[in-house]
């Protein structure tokens, strides 16, 4: 199995994680030992068991430093799609954790 190295940013969550990567919470967990799956720290490097997505999520989970552009860059969605799918009124306010549909 392929492994890609993830280092935690601050607002990540396993689930988000999971979904960004195409895995699951429990393979991530197994793969890291982690004992309380609802509490990771920022920093920390985690062993993620799968490349990354081979096509876009349902959800995106916005990281620092993301734009809407550069969302949309990344899975071949319009910035305009991404802010009717999730009722946006401006494309300049988006913050870490915050999930976004990249589909209708």
């Amino acid at each position: 199995m392929n492994y890609t190295l993830y280092t935690v940013m601050p607002g990540n969550t396993l689930w988000g994680i999971a979904n960004f990567f195409g895995t699951t919470v429990d393979n991530i967990v197994r793969e890291n030992d982690i004992e309380n799956p609802e509490f990771i720290m920022p920093g920390i490097v985690l062993k993620i068991p799968a490349t990354l997505p081979q096509s876009k999520p349902d959800v995106y989970i916005v990281r620092p430093k993301d734009t809407l552009w550069s969302i949309a860059k990344r899975y071949g969605v319009s910035v305009n799609d991404i802010m009717s799918y999730n009722n946006l009124a401006n494309p300049n306010v988006i913050y870490p954790g915050q999930g976004l549909r990249l589909k209708p």
